[in-house]
């Protein structure tokens, strides 16, 4: 059957699923039982559980049309259930419109309801990829406050949520206070047993937060004054940690247990920043004031090089970078996370010096007389003259863990 036909079919079960001719289902949903007509033959084929739930054994009948009643799940978010069988018969709607299906049709209500029904698993799994990728609709929603425990605590494990650390934190701060409306917002107003009751909710999501790819800064400002709420043990680690980081000593070393970050899906195959990145760097290099979204980048970045992949030297750079065209290189090293795009001094563009791209070929990335450039392996150097100084860019030796080149060019 061709993919045409299939999408003509498709379209076909939405005008009747629209006008409700033919149907031969009477379902009754929440509460009020209020009446949703469907077609047995969209819900066989597309759920196990209807399938289950319309055999011959379980199934009642009236007038020559099945009858289900459901007083548990409203009528609300059974009408989008079933909207969204007829979807899946369409996969370019959702290819075209997975953003705005996620915003309007992903509440908290119905992701709750279909993570509680296996059957859903479908519908689940689209729901959950989605949010995985672009979690901001999740977590800036007015209704986050209202998921379960159970449902955050899913959500908090998933390994590819494309979030930064600090910002799920502020989501697990923000929900746990909303559990308990009767405490003040204001830590220094917390009595003991208001403690006692915070840290019992928060307790079980504590170890599934990777407190260790936050910033020291984020991490003083937005999560130090929530101290009572954390192990002690934790705090002290979090600081041995932070304090002498920067001298390239290993976790093992430190004794300290460490969660491996998250590892966002991002298609441009980058391991050390994400999507909401290549955005930024795209309006920078276009010089935008307003940011581009992670989907209206005009730019495609392919991986060119990078050094823990293709090895810490100036001959493997060189071959692999040369005469590529422009190009964007990103350096990961201790100072604090990667936040404002917006801010005077976290970017700057070349004061119009000649040298402010060289090449040697003893060296890898070299930008202007002595402003940044890879000396030796992970041994780097830098000393503001052809650039503007960035705000805590360290100045003379330090040390790169990781770094990429990426190639940049114009979509068409």
């Amino acid at each position: 059957m061709s993919y045409e036909f299939c999408q003509e079919v498709a379209n076909d079960y939405e005008k009747v699923f629209e006008s409700d001719e033919e149907y031969d289902v009477i379902i009754y949903a929440g509460e009020n039982m209020k009446e949703l007509n469907a077609h047995l033959f969209v819900l066989r084929t597309r759920s196990l559980y209807f399938r289950t739930g319309f055999s011959k054994k379980w199934a009642e009948k009236k007038d020559g049309k099945f009858i289900f009643k459901k007083p548990n799940i409203s009528h609300e978010i059974f009408e989008i259930i079933l909207r969204y069988f007829v979807y899946l018969l369409r996969k370019e709607y959702l290819i075209k419109h997975d953003h705005e299906f996620l915003q309007q049709q992903c509440s908290v209500e119905i992701l709750e309801t279909i993570y509680q029904h296996e059957s859903f698993t479908e519908l689940w799994n689209f729901c959950l990829k989605k949010i995985c990728e672009e979690p901001e609709i999740l977590f800036n929603s007015n209704r986050f406050i209202n998921l379960s425990e159970r449902l955050l605590e899913f959500i908090l494990k998933q390994d590819d949520l494309n979030l930064d650390e600090i910002l799920i934190w502020d989501g697990l701060i923000k929900w746990c206070l909303a559990q308990h409306l009767d405490i003040s917002r204001d830590i220094k107003k917390w009595d003991k047993d208001e403690v006692t009751i915070l840290k019992k909710t928060i307790q079980r999501f504590i170890p599934l937060i990777r407190f260790y790819d936050i910033s020291l800064e984020d991490f003083k400002l937005k999560v130090f004054p929530y101290k009572v709420l954390l192990p002690v043990n934790l705090i002290n680690d979090i600081l041995t940690f932070h304090s002498i980081r920067k001298d390239n000593v290993s976790n093992k070393e430190l004794n300290i247990i460490v969660l491996s970050p998250r590892k966002s899906k991002c298609i441009y195959d980058s391991i050390l920043i994400k999507p909401q990145h290549f955005a930024i760097f795209s309006s920078w290099i276009g010089k935008k004031i307003d940011n581009y979204n992670t989907r209206n980048i005009p730019y495609n970045f392919n991986l060119l090089y990078r050094s823990s992949r293709d090895g810490k030297t100036a001959k493997e750079f060189h071959t692999k970078c040369d005469n590529k065209g422009a190009t964007i290189v990103i350096a990961k090293f201790y100072i604090h996370t990667f936040r404002s795009s917006k801010s005077s001094n976290s970017k700057s563009y070349s004061n119009g010096d000649p040298k402010s791209i060289q090449n040697y070929s003893v060296h890898g990335p070299v930008f202007g007389s002595s402003d940044l450039y890879e000396n030796n392996g992970s041994s780097w150097f830098s000393n503001p003259s052809s650039y503007p100084k960035i705000d805590d860019m360290p100045i003379g030796k330090f040390y790169v863990d990781d770094y990429e080149v990426f190639q940049v060019i114009k979509k068409s």
